[in-house]
C-alpha cells in the first residue's frame, strides 16, 4: 500500500498543502479547530512527514548532539548512571520536537573529534560538564552553531546554560548533617575544575563557617565521580581522625564509598553517616537508602533540549541562564551523632 503524502492529507481534509505543513511543524496562523480536524486525518491516514525531504527544504537535518567531555583518557560513560538520566531527558525534549540525538564522549583533551558536528550537518549541540577555558569549550566557540551548556559555569553572559543551585546544595546538605550533630565531617569530591565541584565546596565551607568551624583539608578527599572512585577511599576515609559523617559530592561516588566500607566491616549509619548528592534513580534501593541532595536531572535535560531548539527555531525572548532547584532527601543513611540534634 502507498504511503500517504502530505497532498492526500490536504485533499481530504479540503484545505491547502501550507496549512497541512503548518499543523505538522507548529507554525502558522491555523485555528484550534483546523488543527484537530487535520491531526485526525493525519492519524486516521497514517501520514508522517518526510524528514529529510523537509530538512534539505529548510536547511536542517533535525540531528542535535550531546557532547560528554571526559577529563581521563580512559572515560566511560557507563560510569556514571547521571549522564543516562540528562540523556534521557534530552532525549525526551528533542523527541518532542521531531528532532534525534546523537551522543558522542570526547576527551578533553581530543578536541578534533568534534569533527563529526559538520560532518553529520548538526543542527546544534548540548555541552555537558566542561569549563571555560578546556579545549572542548574552544572549539565549540569556532563552530558557530546553537549550543547550551549544562554545569560548565562558563563567564561568557551570552552562553545558553542550565546548571544545578550547587553551591546551595551543599550548603543545605551540610546544615543538614549540622543539624544531626556531625561536625567533624569527610568531604569525597572530583577534581576542582572551577565548575560543579568547585560550587559544592564553596557551599559546605560556607555551611560551616556559619556555624563557627573550619574547613579541614584532611577531611578533603579528592577521588574520580564514580563507584569506582569512591570504592578506592574506603581506607583513606577510616585513617582520618574522628568523623562521623561523609559528605559525596555524586550519589555514584557514595554508592562506591558505601561498598567499600561495608567490606570493611563499617555499619551505615550505626558506625559513620554518609550523605550523597543528585537523588539518582537507584539511590533510594540501597541498604540503607541514600540521603541526598535531589535535583531533576530529567528537567536538566529537557530545559536544555528546550533553549537549543529555541535558539535553532530562532525564537526571541530565551533565558540565557537557567537554574535547576534542589530539595534534600531524607532516607536512613544518617543517625544523629550522640543521639541528640544540636
Amino acid at each position: 500500500m502507498e504511503k500517504p503524502s502530505i497532498k492526500d492529507v490536504a485533499e481530504k481534509a479540503g484545505v491547502s498543502i501550507a496549512t497541512v505543513s503548518n499543523v505538522v511543524n507548529k507554525k502558522g496562523r491555523v485555528s484550534e479547530k483546523m488543527i484537530d480536524r487535520v491531526q485526525s486525518i493525519i492519524s486516521e491516514m497514517g501520514y508522517s512527514p518526510n524528514i529529510s525531504a523537509r530538512g534539505l527544504k529548510q536547511q536542517q537535518s533535525y540531528l542535535i548532539g550531546v557532547i560528554v567531555p571526559f577529563q581521563q583518557q580512559d572515560g566511560n560513560l557507563q560510569d556514571n548512571p547521571f549522564y543516562w538520566n540528562l540523556v534521557s531527558g534530552i532525549e525526551l525534549g528533542a523527541r518532542n520536537e521531531k528532532f534525534h540525538v546523537i551522543l558522542s564522549g570526547i576527551n578533553e583533551e581530543n578536541a578534533d573529534a568534534l569533527d563529526f558536528v559538520k560532518d553529520r550537518h548538526l543542527d546544534g549541540l548540548v555541552i555537558v560538564g566542561t569549563y571555560e577555558d578546556s579545549p572542548i569549550t574552544q572549539k565549540i566557540n569556532q563552530l558557530n552553531i546553537p549550543c547550551v551548556y549544562i554545569d560548565s559555569y562558563l563567564k561568557d553572559k551570552n552562553c545558553y546554560e542550565v546548571y544545578l543551585d550547587d553551591e546551595k546544595g551543599a550548603y543545605e546538605g551540610t546544615k543538614y548533617l549540622l543539624n544531626h550533630g556531625h561536625q567533624n565531617i569527610a568531604v569525597i569530591s572530583g577534581e576542582l575544575e572551577g565548575g560543579v565541584t568547585t560550587a559544592r565546596l564553596r557551599g559546605h565551607i560556607d555551611a560551616l563557617n556559619k556555624n563557627g568551624l573550619l574547613f579541614s583539608e584532611e577531611n578533603h578527599i579528592v577521588a574520580p565521580v564514580s563507584i569506582e572512585g569512591g570504592l578506592h577511599t574506603a581506607n583513606q576515609i577510616l585513617a582520618l581522625k574522628d568523623i562521623s559523617a561523609i559528605f559525596c559530592f555524586s550519589d555514584v561516588t557514595a554508592f562506591g564509598v558505601m561498598k567499600g566500607l561495608h567490606d570493611l566491616g563499617v555499619n551505615i549509619p550505626e558506625d559513620l553517616s554518609i550523605m550523597g548528592f543528585d537523588d539518582l534513580y537507584f539511590s533510594k534501593y540501597l541498604s540503607p537508602p541514600l540521603t541526598t541532595i535531589s535535583q531533576d536531572i530529567i528537567l536538566k535535560g529537557k530545559t536544555a533540549t528546550e533553549l537549543l531548539i529555541g535558539q535553532i527555531d530562532h525564537k526571541v525572548n530565551i533565558e540565557r541562564k537557567n537554574t535547576i532547584p534542589i530539595k534534600i532527601m531524607e532516607r536512613n543513611s544518617i543517625k544523629p551523632f550522640n543521639d541528640k540534634l544540636i
